[in-house]
């Protein structure tokens, strides 16, 4: 398996299964309830105080998924007379939460502050306007250049979302993200969004920022107040997770290693791995038909790699996705070297008809 998204190789860590098992046993598989009602316990609220002191803001509240996160503080704090700027490779989830608020929105290039700058410099469009980013960009593996669009919302007085879906326990010195990579001051940004599936090994996502913030949406938020409650194992595990990144460091040194190794190999073998700079690391292929016959190459070899396809990606940009994760020793990384170097051979030298069997 050489995309999964766990990216500190904390799936199976003893202390985290312990701790969900723990859990099970104290508080059951489920809560019974939505926060409001019945399904807040003690370990959501201790959860959401770590997950809050980790990114340095005052207060923290976590959702089902992700995805709902999004959804969450979108909908509930914009709306059709404000105006929301989003780079143009934002995760699908931005997208529909956008469509949920009826709130006019526009796309600037990806990773391009000038071109942001352009669409702030055309008028506020809005009562408020709400500019979002991703930490690492879930398909290209880049880093947003957090320190620049922040002068731009200074400038502008907009308001930052930035989503660190990809880039929660994966960047900065102690994992702690993409103001931590940059040495910014987590305050600087008004709403911070991270998954709990990813670096941690988990299920639901959080929004942190400021105390108002969080007390708002616990009271405005349709998918945290209408969605079931994390179930304690998955919050006792995401606990227990955090811990084992303060005093694990190494995982993040590992990490970090093993995606250069992979990404510069691949390069030798002249495989496209885009403008990736963190653990996700494209191969860029283009073509869906021949994206599809690697992968299904690389299976026959035991390799597990995803295809990428639309409409994850546009037209064109089709690829296979590889995840660098602590998990992976080098015999490991090595065998996935040659699956690759021998699947490009046989694509290169064989008819297509004969690779197609």
């Amino acid at each position: 398996m050489i995309s999964s998204y766990d990216y500190l190789g904390l799936i199976g860590h003893p202390a985290i299964e312990s701790a969900a098992v723990e859990a099970i046993h104290k508080y059951g598989t489920g809560t019974g309830g939505v926060r409001l009602l019945t399904g807040t316990t003690d370990l959501h609220c201790l959860l959401e105080r770590e997950l809050a002191a980790f990114k340095g803001t005052e207060a923290a509240l976590t959702f089902s998924s992700g995805y709902l996160a999004n959804l969450a503080v979108i909908s509930a704090l914009f709306g059709p007379s404000d105006r929301i700027i989003i780079d143009s490779k934002a995760h699908r989830s931005i997208v529909d939460a956008c469509r949920l608020s009826r709130v006019p929105t526009e796309r600037f290039d990806h990773n391009a502050p000038s071109s942001l700058k352009n669409k702030l410099d055309r008028g506020p469009g809005g009562r408020r306007t709400l500019i979002i980013i991703e930490g690492i960009y879930s398909m290209d593996g880049d880093i947003c250049p957090l320190p620049e669009i922040l002068e731009l919302k200074k400038k502008y007085g907009a308001c930052l979302m930035v989503d660190e879906a990809h880039s929660f326990g994966v960047l900065g010195a102690k994992g702690r993200g993409v103001d931590e990579h940059f040495k910014v001051a987590s305050k600087d940004v008004d709403i911070w969004m991270g998954s709990l599936s990813k670096a941690i090994p988990s299920n639901g996502g959080f929004i942190a920022g400021p105390k108002d913030l969080i007390y708002y949406l616990q009271h405005a938020a349709s998918p945290f107040i209408f969605s079931a409650a994390l179930c304690p194992a998955a919050v006792a595990a995401a606990r227990e997770a955090l811990r084992v990144i303060e005093r694990e460091p190494e995982r993040l040194v590992k990490l970090n290693n093993n995606a250069v190794f992979l990404r510069e190999l691949l390069k030798e073998l002249g495989y496209d791995t885009g403008l990736s700079e963190s653990p996700v690391i494209p191969i860029i292929l283009g073509d869906q038909e021949k994206t599809l016959r690697l992968t299904r190459k690389l299976f026959a070899l035991g390799i597990i790699a995803v295809p990428i396809t639309k409409p994850a990606v546009s037209p064109g940009g089709t690829r296979i996705r590889l995840c660098a994760t602590a998990a992976q020793d080098e015999a490991f990384l090595q065998d996935i070297i040659e699956g690759f170097r021998k699947v490009r051979i046989s694509s290169s030298v064989l008819p297509k008809f004969l690779m197609e069997k």
